[in-house]
């Protein structure tokens, strides 16, 4: 039986829309949102699907408000679908005690520890139940799926599709904390959702799991601002370059000079990412 959407909000932009739903999740065991901007060629006929993770403290609506993509994305005919990046509402103890575990800090795995393991299964949410509702209730082709996202969301568009390699096209992400197991808010997020097991961590480490791909992903694309005050302590960069090139996994990293962690960067370069997963999604 197909999940219903309800729809929140709809707004015109570049000739498509950028429209708001809520659901129940199964995964998730109670209510999510996702925003999705549906480009015109929709109109006609079924469109690559691009997933994009946001941040910590970020909802589904902070891409389409700020990212910037609707107006490339109209032009290469390339849907863009953002999930909130936490379940919300649980009632669990401390759940927004702080702004880098709990809501709007899911991490996107799938927790192994009580109480989080009853609604926080942000991983199967965002491969499995998202694209299922995706594929069922809009013009997208389900065949043709890249992922992306920014920091906490480019550690989870980075962690999908290494955990998952032949699902997506084309992958990239802005400032990813790419070495989660070494920095804070890993060691953080990985305690408190998967356990004390430090070897159960590197099923969710993007640098960890690189480095037992079989066969490599799609050519990655990672903007990373050399004016980043997360850089050093939690994003780690050259952590996950170090293991991609150990592993034979293409990768560009671009170091962006003068720019920071926020959405004035990832707005810059918007369009170059948009343009990269194209290349593969419209081939």
């Amino acid at each position: 039986m197909t999940v219903p959407l309800t729809l929140v909000s709809e707004h015109g932009c570049f000739g498509g829309k950028v429209a708001f739903y809520r659901h129940a999740s199964e995964a998730c065991g109670g209510e999510m949102r996702f925003s999705v901007y549906v480009p015109p060629q929709a109109a006609t006929r079924k469109v690559p699907v691009l997933y994009y993770l946001a941040g910590l403290t970020c909802t589904e609506e902070t891409f389409q408000a700020k990212g910037g993509g609707q107006r490339v994305a109209a032009e290469l005919g390339l849907m863009l679908v953002a999930p909130d990046t936490s379940p919300r509402g649980a009632g669990f103890p401390g759940e927004d005690a702080a702004w880098d575990f709990g809501v709007g800090a899911g991490f996107y795995v799938d927790a192994t520890q009580a109480p989080w393991s009853s609604r926080y299964r942000m991983f199967t949410y965002v491969t499995r139940e998202l694209p299922a509702l995706v594929a069922a209730h809009l013009p997208a082709r389900a065949d043709r799926e890249g992922i992306f996202g920014h920091s906490m969301g480019g550690h989870g568009a980075l962690v999908c599709a290494l955990r998952q390699p032949g699902r997506y096209r084309s992958v990239s992400a802005f400032a990813p904390i790419s070495a989660p197991m070494q920095v804070p808010w890993g060691q953080k997020a990985f305690g408190g959702y998967l356990g004390p097991d430090q070897q159960a961590w590197k099923a969710w480490d993007a640098s960890e799991l690189v480095r037992t791909l079989r066969e490599p992903l799609p050519p990655l694309l990672v903007d990373q601002g050399t004016r980043d005050k997360f850089l050093t302590e939690q994003l780690r960069p050259e952590v996950f370059q170090d293991a991609c090139a150990a592993a034979g996994q293409p990768l560009t990293l671009r170091r962006q000079e003068g720019y920071d962690h926020g959405y004035y960067f990832v707005s810059t370069f918007m369009e170059d990412h948009l343009r990269h997963h194209a290349a593969a999604l419209n081939a």
